[in-house]
């Protein structure tokens, strides 16, 4: 199945996920915190994603859900794009 993301944010989010082995699969729904993804590293991967894509994200982004799971941090990523 493709992911709705691109390879650069799954490689982002994955170098923050100690417990997420490289054969596992990143779904849409899959608990972030459950795969080790604490408080410092959704600080650095807000940071990481803000750098790589130029974007700010929201304060309203900047809540507990949007890291819950990979597909609610990429619709929060992809509403601070900039649309073409």
């Amino acid at each position: 199945m493709q992911a709705m993301w691109d390879k650069q944010f799954e490689a982002l989010l994955r170098h923050r996920l100690p417990l997420l082995s490289s054969g596992d699969e990143l779904s849409a729904d899959t608990n972030l915190r459950e795969f080790g993804l604490d408080s410092m590293g959704a600080v650095e991967l807000l940071s990481a994603l803000e750098s790589d894509y130029s974007v700010q994200f929201d304060e309203e982004a900047l809540v507990l859900d949007t890291f819950n799971t990979p597909g609610a941090l990429w619709a929060a990523l992809s509403a601070a794009r900039p649309t073409s």
